[in-house]
């Protein structure tokens, strides 16, 4: 695996699919190591159609890529892994469908307990959020920044941090022990999406010199 460090970038809910892959075109060139597809009001037809161009781009790109909440997508496009939240489905059912040489990502909110059941599946990362106020999911669970330094101590995978991450408190994010940020809006939303992009590559990279 491509080591997940720096920014993780998670596709907006975007009906077109030239937009979308445009936007994702831009937030590869600033420096995105990852990207995850996540529609939650595309159809079948339209998230096989975005999920193809998407794979294309990042394959090409040589970005990892992965479907958020369907194995069956991800599989059938070709993709590097699939992501599952708690009502997502069976990790282990994940792992068995994917084999071990897909990605698999979880996420655990604020429970470490949920990371152990993820770890003994078999998951290639772990996700923890929402560390502050999401404008993407308002009523999300929120997840203290100690809970990095914990599941560092307990685990010896990759950390993701997401929800409510900007450039302005992504590096409270990095020090406090995430490999990687899992952002939205604060790339998508930007006017120069390839700059806000390649500004978290630098925080992130600020912080590995402090360490």
């Amino acid at each position: 695996m491509r080591k997940l460090a720096g920014l993780y970038a998670i596709t907006p809910d975007e009906p077109r699919t030239d937009i979308l892959v445009d936007k994702v075109a831009q937030a590869l060139r600033g420096g995105a190591s990852m990207v995850q597809y996540r529609n939650k009001t595309a159809g079948p037809e339209l998230r096989l159609e975005q999920g193809r161009a998407l794979a294309a781009l990042c394959r090409v790109a040589g970005a990892v890529f992965i479907v958020n909440d369907d194995v069956a997508l991800a599989l059938k496009l070709g993709a590097d892994g699939a992501h599952l939240g708690a009502a997502d489905g069976d990790l282990g059912e994940a792992r068995r469908r994917l084999g071990l040489d897909k990605l698999l990502g979880a996420s655990c909110y604020n429970r470490i307990e949920l990371a152990e059941a993820a770890a003994q599946a078999g998951v290639n990362y772990l996700a923890f959020g929402s560390v502050f106020s999401s404008g993407t999911k308002p009523g999300a669970v929120r997840a203290p920044l100690a809970i990095f330094a914990e599941a560092r101590r307990s685990f010896a995978l990759p950390l993701v941090a997401i929800g409510g991450i900007t450039l302005q408190n992504a590096s409270q994010v990095f020090a406090a022990g995430a490999d990687a940020v899992a952002v939205i809006s604060a790339v998508f939303d930007a006017a120069d999406i390839a700059e806000h992009a390649a500004g978290f590559i630098r925080l992130y990279q600020q912080q590995g010199m402090q360490q």
